[in-house]
């Protein structure tokens, strides 16, 4: 399955928080809430259930999405520039850091500055210290993310210029053994361009669809954050306000005859529609870049599999011996009369010897007695008394030459 998928937990993760982020936009288009709370006031999450919903999604998404992207950025960047792999450690801490901060900085956004119907059907976060309790970070992560990316991206330019026009042949030819310098770790410039060549291959896909989610939550958050920088300067001025407030009154409220007093109050329309369009769109990026067409028949297979009837297992020799399988293999099972077992019979170990004990297995008794044969010499013997100090050794019986510490000769044989 994880062949066919290629999946990696920074891909499954990153997904996850797509996913999580586009629930935001889609929760709004069944339930189809109430907008306004009366004439000029919205609804927010204290009074409307899909509008706390809808918001959390899509803080914690958007959070989660660009947190991931960061993750995946420097776990490609520690592989790419530094040849560090990735272990256990940076595995924990990356679940930890990737689901754990989103859930953080989305909880203070909530309580501390909360969200409302500010445009279209998904409640967004609203001003009051939006800036410092969560578009500050999510930018910072963001920056963060393209700097390491395109760190990564001059860096490969680097290897293929050097690969280019550096000519290694010399060093690859060479003979001699490796000084200090040319150690193992010292790798040419063209070895350095093809492992950099498998990387990127394998990671391009991940890069474009991490690239794309940055620039368009951040392109978000730019928005919002000038719609929330000219909301405050009318507060504090009213003065650029009045044409529009006078025009409400002589129309009676009628807000679409005033439209064109609103221009430099707010943020333009096509901006707004911009925003949420490519919002929605980072679902279908998602799945085009790293969806893979194999990834169908493994999910057909694994479902079938979980659904797919488990025979039991018959052995061959029970299908010999039985034109009944099933009281063979069931030990439980009553016999039938088409299988009726036989009694054991008596078992000869060898064939008869004089002097020799034939050993027999009875069905009753479980012993077998065993005599020693009659011309068996491995019997075990007592020692003797003489032996009880140490070995005794005679010439005479071992057939050796005698020997004697006077005899004449230089070696003392006799």
């Amino acid at each position: 399955m994880s062949r066919r998928t290629s999946r990696h937990y920074l891909t499954v993760c990153f997904i996850i928080a797509v996913c999580i982020l586009q629930l935001g936009f889609i929760v709004p288009l069944g339930a189809q809430p109430e907008r306004c709370h009366d004439a000029i006031t919205p609804n927010d999450m204290f009074s409307d259930l899909t509008c706390a919903f809808s918001g959390a999604c899509l803080l914690a998404g958007g959070f989660a999405a660009i947190l991931w992207g960061f993750l995946r950025s420097l776990s490609l960047h520690l592989q790419i520039c530094w040849q560090v792999v990735p272990g256990q450690k940076i595995f924990w801490g990356s679940l930890l850091a990737g689901w754990g901060l989103p859930i953080l900085f989305g909880s203070v956004a909530l309580a501390r500055t909360g969200v409302s119907y500010r445009f279209g059907d998904t409640c967004h976060i609203n001003h009051e210290k939006a800036l410092q309790d969560y578009w500050g970070p999510l930018l910072a992560f963001a920056a963060v993310s393209t700097i390491l990316q395109f760190a990564t991206l001059g860096y490969c330019i680097r290897v293929y210029i050097r690969a280019l026009f550096k000519d290694d042949g010399r060093s690859q030819s060479s003979s001699r053994l490796p000084s200090h310098n040319g150690s193992v770790k010292t790798v040419t410039a063209k070895q350095a361009y093809r492992r950099v060549q498998k990387a990127v291959a394998v990671q391009w896909r991940g890069i474009v669809v991490v690239i794309i989610i940055i620039v368009n939550v951040v392109f978000l958050a730019v928005v919002f954050v000038s719609m929330d920088n000219t909301e405050q300067a009318v507060m504090e001025n009213f003065g650029k306000a009045e044409p529009w407030l006078s025009c409400l009154v002589l129309s009676g409220g009628d807000k679409n005859m005033c439209l064109d007093k609103v221009k430099g109050l707010t943020t333009s329309e096509p901006t707004v529609m911009a925003v949420l369009i490519l919002m929605s769109l980072n679902g279908i990026w998602t799945l085009l870049f790293l969806g893979r067409a194999s990834m169908i028949p493994a999910w057909f297979d694994l479902i079938r599999k979980r659904f797919a009837r488990k025979h039991d297992f018959v052995s061959v020799d029970a299908r010999r011996h039985s034109g009944n399988a099933r009281p063979y293999e069931m030990i439980t099972s009553p016999p039938q009369s088409a299988y009726t077992p036989k009694a054991p019979e008596a078992v000869v170990t060898s064939p008869p010897i004089d002097g020799e004990t034939i050993v027999v297995l009875s069905p009753q008794t479980r012993e077998a007695k065993y005599v020693s044969p009659t011309m068996s010499f491995s019997t075990p013997r007592p020692p003797s008394s003489g032996r009880s100090h140490g070995r005794e050794w005679d010439p005479v019986n071992t057939y050796a030459r005698p020997w004697s510490p006077n005899a004449n000769d230089k070696g003392g044989i006799i």
